[in-house]
């Protein structure tokens, strides 16, 4: 009698956990299904954001996957992915195990460091745009050649400020994520590897990058997936300039929806940034092998 009193309020907590998801569960359907339904819509209409809207098939998505300019702007935008995932990523997990340490003002380091992640990515792009400014800017004003260039009047160099800002602002967010990770690695790991003999370079390559496995993946899929929104940054910055050689995905969904009034071929765009973003956010799933919750529950 008394073992089944025990375990009847377990049964009624857990009954009860369904429940608790369902707030949750309504604001996700609200605000990202059935937008994302709607905009999957009219990516079958013809409408230019004011008058009615007529249905027209496949036209917009016709139009669209005909466009020279959709694979640049895709080439585009899969190539800031790739280099700003590959300047993060070494920067953020360096960061982060130097902020898991033990060192003095770590703690002030922690807050200098997570400031540009507070800051507006539209304040952020005006910002640089005027120190960069090749008349008025940065180096003009000090006489510093290195500065002087039209950053963003030339492909590459626009290119290399878009992947430098967008670095340096993201940077402390995964930093803060690879700090966590490292506190969670257990310290008797690292003190056996000191009783064999390792340094802390050693100990680096061989216990915290391998124990450090499933945040990476869940950093990288930030990264990827969240480098396919830029916008804001992109938009101020360079709107896509000088030429092309900026133009995002994101951007040119912008242009065609709001600038040339075409929603159905910009809703067709925003559906297929949606696709490539699951798309790659299941392959990095895929190569985390099991999954990460459970190894760590493991680890623990």
């Amino acid at each position: 009698m008394t073992s089944l009193t025990r375990h009847r309020p377990h049964r009624g907590s857990r009954a009860f956990l369904p429940w608790l998801a369902m707030p949750a569960l309504v604001v996700f359907v609200g605000f990202a299904v059935i937008p994302l339904v709607g905009v999957f819509a009219l990516s079958f209409t013809t409408w230019d954001g004011i008058g009615a809207i007529h249905p027209s098939g496949f036209t917009s998505w016709r139009a669209v996957l005909t466009d020279p300019g959709l694979p640049h702007a895709l080439g585009v935008t899969f190539l800031v992915m790739t280099v700003s995932w590959a300047v993060q990523t070494p920067l953020s997990i360096l960061l982060g195990t130097l902020l898991a340490g033990r060192q003095r003002y770590r703690a002030v380091l922690g807050v200098v460091y997570f400031v540009p992640l507070m800051l507006s990515s539209a304040a952020i792009a005006i910002a640089y745009k005027a120190l960069l400014d090749p008349n008025f800017g940065l180096g003009a004003g000090l006489r510093i050649p290195v500065l002087s260039p039209d950053w963003l009047g030339r492909p590459g160099l626009a290119f290399g400020v878009v992947v430098f800002i967008v670095s340096w602002q993201f940077v402390p967010f995964h930093s803060l994520i690879y700090q966590g990770g490292v506190q969670q690695i257990p310290k008797s790991l690292y003190e056996a590897a000191q009783m064999d003999g390792a340094g802390r370079i050693r100990q680096f390559f061989s216990i915290t990058l391998p124990q450090l496995r499933y945040t990476i993946i869940t950093s990288s899929t930030l990264m990827v997936v969240g480098s396919l929104t830029f916008f804001d940054l992109i938009f101020v910055l360079t709107e896509g300039g000088p030429g092309d050689a900026t133009r995002v995905l994101a951007l040119d969904m912008y242009k065609r929806g709001f600038q040339a009034s075409l929603m159905g071929p910009a809703s067709a765009i925003a559906v297929i940034l949606v696709l490539v973003g699951l798309v790659l956010a299941l392959l990095l799933r895929r190569l985390g092998g099991r999954d990460a919750g459970a190894s760590q529950l493991e680890g623990a």
